[in-house]
This record gives C-alpha cells, sequence and structure tokens, in this order.
C-alpha cells in the first residue's frame, strides 16, 4: 500500500525537491547582474546584507541574493562555478537539515553558500569536520572565496594556542574537528577568568561527514579527566593473573561485546587473588575488595574483547585506540573506567594513573546546543530515523549532477576466510592486468596486512592505507584513481578526499619542488593537469575504479561509503565485496537460519555462491545490529539527558559568575540561605522552645561569628523565627564587613569570586564520580523490576541537590572562617592581601564528636596561575609581584 501511495504522490524527498528547484531557478536569474559587478562592488554586497541584517531583514529575506553572490565570488576566487544541484543542496543546508550527497558531489563548495548567509549576522558560523588535515585544508582553499567577500577565516587544530584558538572563534567563519569543538566548550567551563574564554557562541555549524560524526562517535562521550588515587601496579598484577584462566572460567558474548566469569571461574580467580596475597578477607564481591573485582573485570575484557591491531594498536609506549568506524588512530583520547589501563598491563607498556572526571559532554548534547544544525553526508539516509529523533534533522537526498552508472556487483560468498582471500587476490591480479585502479576496503589492520602480504608474494605493487599509514592519508587516497594503483584501505578510506580516475592533479602540484621558479611551476602544472586528464581517458576506458570490500562491515552505512568512492561525477565504476562463513558478521549475527540454508546448499572448497537470498539475509543481519547499536546510543543519550539538564545549570551559572565583576549578589543570596537555614535547625516552634545557646554555639564554631542571640531576641522587631533569620543574617554581614575593612572591598571581591568557583569546581567533579557511581549501580536494580532511567533521574536529582546544599555551606563556612591579617604596604603600591597567604583553617581542633576538623582545601597559589583576585593577569604579575 505504502508503495502504491509513494507511486501516485511521490516520495517526501521528491516534494521536498519539487519545492526547491524554483528556488535555484531564482538564484540562477540573479547571475547576471552578479557577473556585471566589479571585484569591489561585488564584495561591497557583504557589506550591503550586514546593514540590512540591521535594519531588521532576515537571512531568509537574503538566501537568493546571497547565494547568487557567493557562486559568482566563487567562479572569480577560485575558478568554481556552484553547480545546481550545489545550490539545492546549499538551500537544504540553510533550513538546518541533512544533504546526502554522493562523492565527488563537491559538499566543501555546497557549504560555503550557506556558510556565508549564516555568518553575515555576525555571531560566528561553524564548519566541523573529521580530521585536522580537512580543516585546514578546507579553511585555507574556502577561506581565499571568504576573504574575497570580506568575511575572516579561523581554523581550530590540536596544539594551537589559547590565544590562536579566541582568534580563530571570534572568525567570521571557524573550520575544526568535532573533538576540538567539545573539548573547547569543556575547557570553557573549567577557566577561571573570562579572558581565558575561547569560544563565543554556538549559532550555526554544518558537520561534515555528519554520519561519521553524529553517529559512529556519538557511542562515546568527551570527558576532561584528571588524577586519581589509584595504584597502577595493581592493574599489572590482575592482568598477570587473569591471563592464567581457562576457557571455562568465563562466559564471552560477542555480540553485545560483554563478558563475565562463570561460578567456576569466579572461584578460580578468589582462589588466584589470595595466593597472590590481594585478596586478604572475605570473596571479591565484598565492599571492601571493590578495587580487586574492578581490576579483575577490566583484565578480563582487556584480554578476551580487545584485539591488538583491530581496537588498538601499540605505539611508542602507548596504548592508541583505533576508531572502529574510520580505522583512524585517536591519540589522546583513553578508554575510561580502568579499561585503557588494563590494556597497557595487558601490552606491557607503560601503565598510567587512572583518572577521574572533571568534565563531559556526549556529541549528542553539544551539538544541540546550536540554534541551528546541518549536516552534509554521501551517505545519511540509514540512520534517517535516528536523525530525525536525536538531533530534529531531516535527511533529503539530493540529486547528482550526472547520472550514477557505477555496476554495484552482487556479493559473493565462500565456505571459508582462505577460499574469499585467494579469490580476492585472484580477481586484484586479473584487474590489475588489465590497468584499472583497485580500491580493497578491510575492517582492520590485521587483515589490511595480511592481503598486503598477499598480494607482495604475487608481485603486485600496491600500497596500504590504515592507522599505521595515516600521515600520507592524503597523498595515497588522492592518487588511488590512477591507472595500475592498487591500494587497501581500512574502514577510513581517506573520507574527505576525491579519488579522481587519472589522478589529482591539484595533489600532485602541491608536491613539487619549493625551489622552482613561477614559470617553471606554472609549466609543470600545466603539464601534470594534461597527463592526469588523458590519463582519466584511459581508466574509464578500463570501467573506472574497481572497489573490492572483503567483508560486509556491521553497518550498510560503512559499506555505502566504501562503494561511493567509485562512480564520482557520472564516472564508469565496480563495486563487489567478498564474504565468508567465518566472517564476525556472518557468525555472530547471521544466525543458525543462515548457516544451515548456506550448508544446504552445499558447495565445495574454492566455490562462491551469489544468491539474492543470502544477500536479503546479509541485510537483515546488518538491519539488527543496526538497531542494536541505535538502542546503545539512545540509552547513552538518556543518561545524558538526565546529566545535561544539571550541566547546563552549573555551567550557565559559573559563566555568569566568570563574566560577573563580582559576585556580591551571590554571596548575599548565600548569607540569606544560611541564616533561613540556622533559624530552621534551632528556632523550630514557640520561641519558648528555641535553642538559643546551640544557635550560639553554632556561629561560634562553624563560621567563628561571634554573637548574642539571646540579645536579638529582647529587640523590639523580633517575634518570629523569620525575624531571627535577618539578625542572623546581620550578623552574618558585619562579620564579613569586619574582614573587607582589612583586605579592602576590590580584594574581597576578587577572593570571594576565586572562592565560590574553586568550592563549585572541586563538589561539580565530586558529583560527576557519585553519577557514574550511580549510572553503575542502578543497572541492576532491573533484577527488581525497577526501571533503571527511573531511579537514576530520581536518585541523580537527590544528588544535585545535595551538592548544591554543600556548595552554599562550604563557601559560607570558608568566607566566615578564614583568617585575614593587615599587611606592611609595598612601596610602589598600597598594600593588599595577598591571597595565596590566606590561612584557610576552619576552627579550633577539638576533639568532639560533632565538630569536624577542616582541612586545607585551596593550594598555594602558583606564580604562573591566574590570580585569584580575579584581575585576569597571572598572579606573579598581579597579588605576587616582587618590587
Amino acid at each position: 500500500m505504502f508503495n502504491v501511495l509513494t507511486k501516485l504522490f511521490g516520495s517526501r524527498n521528491d516534494r521536498l525537491l519539487k519545492e526547491l528547484w524554483p528556488m535555484a531557478e531564482q538564484i540562477n536569474a540573479l547571475e547576471a547582474d552578479m557577473q556585471a559587478l566589479s571585484d569591489e562592488e561585488l564584495a561591497g554586497k557583504t557589506v550591503e546584507f550586514r546593514q540590512r541584517i540591521a535594519d531588521g531583514a532576515t537571512v531568509d529575506d537574503l538566501l537568493f541574493e546571497a547565494f547568487a553572490v557567493v557562486r559568482e565570488a566563487s567562479v572569480r576566487a577560485l575558478g568554481m562555478r556552484h553547480f545546481d544541484v550545489q545550490l539545492i543542496g546549499g538551500i537544504i543546508l540553510h533550513q538546518g537539515k541533512i544533504a546526502e550527497m554522493k562523492t565527488g558531489e563537491g559538499k566543501t563548495l555546497t557549504a560555503t553558500l550557506p556558510v556565508y548567509l549564516n555568518a553575515l549576522p555576525g555571531k560566528g558560523a561553524h564548519v566541523i569536520t573529521v580530521n585536522d588535515y580537512l580543516a585546514r585544508r578546507d579553511a585555507e582553499n574556502m577561506g581565499k572565496l571568504y576573504g574575497f567577500l570580506g568575511l575572516s577565516t579561523g581554523v581550530i587544530v590540536h596544539g594551537i594556542s589559547n590565544e590562536e584558538r579566541q582568534q580563530a572563534y571570534a572568525s567570521d567563519i571557524t573550520y575544526g574537528t568535532n573533538n576540538e569543538f567539545g573539548f573547547d566548550y569543556l575547557r570553557d567551563n573549567m577557566a577561571f577568568s573570562a579572558e581565558e574564554l575561547v569560544q563565543r557562541g554556538h549559532h550555526y555549524a554544518i558537520v561534515d561527514e555528519v554520519d561519521s560524526i553524529l553517529i559512529d562517535e556519538a557511542r562515546t562521550p568527551l570527558i576532561i579527566s584528571g588524577p586519581a588515587e589509584q595504584a597502577t601496579e595493581l592493574y599489572k598484577q590482575a592482568d598477570g593473573l587473569i591471563k592464567q584462566l581457562n576457557e571455562e572460567d568465563y562466559e564471552k558474548d560477542e555480540k553485545d561485546r560483554a563478558i563475565s566469569y562463570t561460578e567456576i571461574g569466579n572461584d578460580h580467580v578468589e582462589e588466584l587473588f589470595r595466593n597472590a596475597g590481594l585478596l586478604i578477607n572475605g570473596n571479591l564481591y565484598d565492599p571492601e575488595n571493590v578495587n580487586l573485582m574492578h581490576a579483575a573485570t577490566q583484565a578480563l575484557r582487556a584480554n578476551h574483547l580487545f584485539a591488538r591491531e583491530k581496537d588498538y594498536i601499540v605505539r611508542s609506549d602507548e596504548v592508541i585506540i583505533i576508531d572502529e568506524f574510520t580505522g583512524r588512530m585517536m591519540p589522546g583520547r583513553r578508554y575510561s573506567d580502568g579499561l585503557h589501563q588494563a590494556l597497557e598491563a595487558k601490552e606491557g607498556v607503560t601503565v598510567q594513573p587512572e583518572n577521574q572526571t572533571l568534565a563531559s559532554i556526549t556529541f549528542q548534547n553539544y551539538f544541540r546546543m546550536y540554534d541551528k544544525l546541518a549536516g552534509m553526508t554521501g551517505t545519511a539516509d540509514t540512520e534517517a530515523e535516528e536523525f530525525q529523533k536525536i538531533y530534529s534533522l531531516e535527511v533529503v537526498i539530493v540529486p547528482t549532477n550526472k547520472d550514477m552508472i557505477r555496476n554495484d556487483v552482487a556479493d559473493v560468498i565462500y565456505r571459508d576466510t582462505e577460499d574469499k582471500f585467494n579469490a580476492i587476490v585472484s580477481d586484484i591480479e586479473t584487474v590489475h592486468k588489465e590497468g584499472a585502479p583497485l580500491l580493497v576496503g578491510t575492517t582492520s589492520i590485521e587483515k589490511s596486512e595480511y592481503l598486503s602480504e598477499l598480494l607482495k608474494k604475487k608481485g603486485i605493487k600496491h600500497e596500504v592505507l590504515n592507522a599505521k599509514h595515516h600521515e600520507r592519508e592524503a597523498e595515497i587516497v588522492a592518487q588511488a584513481g590512477r591507472k595500475n594503483a592498487v591500494t587497501i584501505a581500512t574502514n577510513m578510506a581517506g573520507r574527505g578526499t576525491d579519488i579522481m580516475l587519472g589522478g589529482n592533479p591539484d595533489m600532485l602540484i602541491s608536491q613539487l619542488p619549493q625551489g622552482l621558479s613561477e614559470a617553471d611551476r606554472k609549466t609543470k602544472a600545466k603539464e601534470i593537469r594534461e597527463a592526469c586528464q588523458a590519463e582519466h581517458v584511459e581508466v574509464v576506458e578500463l570501467g573506472g575504479l574497481h572497489i573490492l570490500g572483503t567483508e560486509r562491515h556491521e553497518s550498510r552505512r560503512i559499506d555505502n561509503q566504501l562503494r561511493g568512492r567509485s562512480g564520482r561525477q557520472g564516472d564508469p565504476g565496480v563495486t563487489r565485496f567478498y564474504l565468508s562463513l567465518e566472517d564476525d558478521l556472518m557468525r555472530i549475527f547471521g544466525g543458525e537460519k543462515m548457516q544451515s540454508m548456506l550448508t544446504k546448499m552445499g558447495f565445495e572448497q574454492g566455490e562462491a555462491i551469489e544468491h539474492p537470498w543470502v544477500t536479503k539475509a546479509i541485510e537483515n543481519s546488518q538491519k539488527k545490529v543496526e538497531g542494536r547499536n541505535f538502542d546503545i546510543r539512545k540509552q547513552l543519550l538518556e543518561y545524558d539527558d538526565v546529566m545535561n539538564q544539571q550541566r547546563d545549570v552549573v555551567y550557565s551559572q559559573r559563566r555568569e559568575l566568570l563574566r560577573a565583576d563580582d559576585v556580591a549578589d551571590v554571596i548575599d543570596d548565600m548569607q540569606a540561605d544560611l541564616a533561613a537555614h540556622l533559624a530552621a535547625e534551632f528556632l523550630d516552634g514557640h520561641p519558648e522552645a528555641w535553642h538559643m545557646d546551640e544557635l550560639k554555639d553554632a556561629l561560634m564554631e562553624r563560621l567563628t561569628v561571634e554573637s548574642d542571640p539571646q540579645a536579638w531576641l529582647a529587640s523590639d522587631d523580633v517575634d518570629t523565627a523569620d525575624d531571627m533569620a535577618v539578625k542572623i543574617k546581620e550578623a552574618l554581614q558585619a562579620h564579613m564587613a569586619a574582614k573587607e575593612a582589612i583586605t579592602g572591598a576590590e580584594q574581597m571581591r576578587g577572593f570571594e569570586k576565586y572562592l565560590v568557583l574553586n568550592i563549585l569546581d572541586h563538589h561539580w567533579k565530586e558529583h560527576l564520580l557519585a553519577m557514574d557511581h550511580l549510572r553503575q549501580s542502578v543497572g541492576l536494580r532491573g533484577y527488581a523490576q525497577k526501571q533503571p532511567i527511573q531511579e537514576y533521574k530520581r536518585e541523580s536529582f537527590e544528588l544535585f541537590e545535595g551538592m548544591l546544599d554543600k556548595v552554599r555551606e562550604q563557601t559560607m563556612v570558608a568566607l566566615h572562617s578564614v583568617q585575614v591579617e593587615q599587611q606592611a604596604p609595598i612601596v610602589e603600591e598600597p598594600a593588599r592581601e595577598d591571597p595565596s597567604k590566606v590561612n584557610y583553617s576552619h576552627g579550633a581542633d577539638e576533639t568532639d564528636e560533632d565538630h569536624h576538623t577542616y582541612k586545607r582545601e585551596h593550594p598555594k597559589v602558583g606564580r604562573n596561575d591566574p590570580c585569584p583576585c580575579g584581575s585576569g593577569k597571572k598572579y606573579k604579575q598581579c597579588h605576587g609581584r616582587r618590587n
């Protein structure tokens, strides 16, 4: 029925495109007018547009003219004219949707249209890419266009300074990677002065390779962490013991990547830990042995779930994670919860100290902060439901500029891995002899290097592109379309770099020697372009780029990405996937039905099967895995949404504190809250039942405030507990006023701000740790017929309320208990309190069971640290100056 209706009325995608084509025609109608303008007049349109926005126009009002201006400026600055389908893609991106555009359709140039338009209000437009190379390349290349029109361009990549980041974010248009944008947001919310902030808001963003960033990487949150008090030696000891286990000691579920000890295994592990002197009392599940159980569990996961050369590699005494979807190395990223330490112990490299979360956010919640978000990729439609449900992003498939003529051959399946690779090598040999270029996709480093060895034995020259050779990624992929080229690539397949048949002339020109004269360089460049064009014709006649997939990925989208490397701009191409019954997807997710069906068909060693049933069964397996992965990401988001509400409150409050000249209003509110709390604690009921002596002692012992509450009671204006709360607040204010008379108002305001931020950060960090523990514990409550997420929401709210109470209480205790002294004046300037010398001891060291001795929590200020007074200067240049 659905198919009948679609044929009758057209699909949603068809209807959207029908609305967009007339808009593209209106842009085309302005082309002659734009061509008639001089360079100065064309660039002057930016000033005109900004004035119209200031006068009340919206960016929607300017769309047709702005797009026409960008197209003409692109012709003049870059020598490239946007196709009509690129205008369509640009409108989709401006509308805050995802444009699915096939490989080679020019997504980078398409993005310039909405980026320019949405940068006009002056709030910043961000373009997010998947790696530093693409960020730099696109910022440099497209920056010429933006510069022509009078807009500034910045780039955010790993390793640049804070000042460079501020300058890049202050630009009209900013390019950068998803990780850098996310980490900058977290770092901004850990800053101690407004001058340290780098981001200026989240107005508009286009996410390139949107499926990779918002789907594949959404399983893992961004985390900034600091060292925790956890012994690294324990991981080494646990690893040595776990390596002694037998297969009967644990159960592994490859579908869910889960592993657990059997009953026999529990006994065996406890015996090993006892013999090693690590388990003294009880069993591993007793609360006092929680660290041992944690280390034993992570060691088991590291040894039996995570594989070297697939999940990670070891380089320079480091375990470096490999992204499972892109095949790229992820230096600087670490698995959390002790898993990375367990892997380090397994591989015999230096075990780094375990970390504690200081700040964290998921990509889902980071990118949902943007006022308007858009995305582009060649493969989004299979995940359209997730984009809609999680991000409210609609996927629109943009038609190709030229018809797609690539030949996608049916999958072929073999009995075992050996048969499959023999067939792959044989086909590579055949195609290579003919001269057509080949790109072979593998799912891991191990398999890419195994295939490489087979090709070496056959004497076939080839390039290998995986996480071990990522430095030459763009160079290798750019030339993968040359005649006789054979390139083996993991799933990354050089995303973002065009594979041009006959070779990429721009890449070859960029490799010319530096010492050439301008005339020689132009001559050489012309020769290279002519040679590439001639070779392009030859490769087209040979059938274009041949894609061979060595197995199916668990996601159809990743397979489509590999296929999409061929068939660029109407070029011919051939794609085929080779499978075996031993492949992970077939073995783990194929199910007994598929295995039985293939066995009944019966095929001999070296034989292959091509059958629509097999292809359909494989597709169903992929759909199962995609659904499962969606559920994982959705669950992660459900939990992080709870955390996100709290994060928004803390971060917005912290940002207000950071940008405020002083926090006197906040301190005043805290004084009032504390006064009300004390009144409620000691002055409940009738005045005759009030605990006046206890109130007096509490003020003295907790806050060092000398007072006479009995005298307040005798006052004419005191009849109720609320009246007494007013008197308590006045006593607190008088106490602080006396300290301020010694330090001066400016120094006291600076100290208050410094103190509030420090205490808030300390308790937020402790709260994150408590939330991690809560997340782990609620999972077990499903056995008690309780909904874990509901339990998490309820208890996390209680934890958050408790954290805010602690922040208020500790701030007041610290402010009132701090001892200040009059300092001798310095010759060149009036005497000012040195915050590093403030005494943080709280009260006397009584041993009364109801009294707590407070330890100094705020360390001595380092000379290069921000001055606690809030000036924004380094301490050595402010209060720490020695003149």
